[in-house]
């Protein structure tokens, strides 16, 4: 039987936990929350998300609900779309965006686990294969860091054979901004192509003033330059900036992408796995903005955007973070500026059991 029988929730700390920050969040520490099926064959799937330090009862809370509800329904494996549709009619009395999808959304994963595990395949081979490889970016770049920190990692991804770096931006003064972004470049040189983040931390003037005088630097793209629900300021951006937009990772449905599309407001769309509620939603995103010509360029999730963009015909590259490596059994393979997908079935990964806490 492949009939989930079993449902574990543990937490685990990221060995390269530091404090950190960007234009809008202080950030303590670098956590996550792992959630683990087991069937009826025994077959055990995982799924994780980023948690930070926040909202800690409340995600365990939002864990432990969909737990409970999973097991009364007597899922198979394979039910992913099912389980998503009737947990949003259970759930939908206090919303489905927000903690509860992000709960469904980690669920969502480790069946897909589970169910590439059942069949010995991994999952960007049981979804249709497009590409062997991704291009993938060296991100980070804290607001945080000391100038010394800050040129040491993104030298270091050079060294690794990172061809591209993602830099946070957003300080109190733009004209720190630009001169940080000159001592990469100078670090970098020219083979290496440097993007820029402000997490929503900056209004249109703002952002248009730094993306002005950032144009002479070369950067290749701006994530975030303003709040996520400014569709006229996207607008206002594209057509003045210079520098192609990319946004998507705070949205839990496509409705922003439909009205960015309708306004000519975007570049890349950049869906987050968990916020948007799972694999399926995450490739019925990509397939909207195939519709439109619209490159996808995922929020965070290296281990699982990898193998889902080797799916895709329009896939443009993945963000990379080290903050699982070492809490899991096997490391994604990068070399000469691109990830290639796991080789071993369901996601291609396990975290190690010495690292990971029981949630009661």
């Amino acid at each position: 039987m492949h009939t989930i029988r079993e449902v574990n929730i543990y937490s685990a700390k990221s060995r390269l936990s530091q404090p950190i920050a960007d234009a809008t969040h202080d950030i303590s520490e670098i956590k996550f929350y792992i959630l683990e099926i087991v069937t009826g064959k025994g077959i055990l799937g995982q799924g994780y998300l980023l948690a930070f330090h926040y909202s800690q009862n409340a995600i365990e809370g939002a864990l432990k609900d969909i737990k409970e509800f999973a097991l009364t329904g007597q899922y198979e494996v394979n039910q992913t779309v099912k389980l998503k549709q009737d947990y949003e009619r259970e759930a939908e009395y206090f919303g489905n965006a927000g903690l509860q999808r992000w709960a469904a959304a980690v669920f969502n994963v480790a069946m897909w686990d589970a169910w590439g595990k059942t069949l010995g395949q991994p999952i960007w081979k049981l979804l249709g294969t497009s590409v062997a490889k991704v291009p993938v970016y060296g991100s980070g770049g804290w607001l945080s860091y000391s100038d010394e920190e800050l040129l040491a990692e993104v030298t270091d991804y050079k060294k690794r054979g990172f061809t591209a770096v993602k830099i946070k931006v957003g300080s109190k003064e733009c004209t720190r901004d630009i001169e940080r972004l000159k001592k990469c470049r100078e670090a970098l040189g020219d083979s290496v192509k440097i993007m820029i983040d402000a997490n929503q931390g900056l209004d249109v003037p703002t952002a248009l003033k730094l993306a002005e005088e950032a144009k002479s630097i070369g950067i290749h793209w701006f994530e975030e330059p303003i709040v996520n629900t400014d569709y006229a300021g996207y607008e206002l951006l594209r057509h003045k900036c210079g520098i192609a937009l990319a946004m998507g990772e705070r949205e839990y449905s496509v409705e922003a992408l439909k009205h960015l599309i309708a306004r000519n407001a975007l570049d890349l769309w950049q869906p987050d796995l968990i916020r948007l509620g799972g694999v399926e939603e995450w490739r019925n995103s990509a397939a909207v903005a195939q519709a439109y010509n619209i490159p996808v360029l995922p929020h965070y999730y290296t281990d699982y955007d990898v193998p889902l963009l080797c799916t895709i015909p329009n896939g443009y590259g993945s963000e990379y973070f080290a903050w699982i490596e070492g809490l899991v059994d096997s490391k994604m393979v990068i070399e000469n500026g691109y990830a290639y997908p796991r080789a071993g079935a369901g996601w291609g990964f396990q975290f190690l059991a010495e690292y990971l806490e029981e949630v009661k």
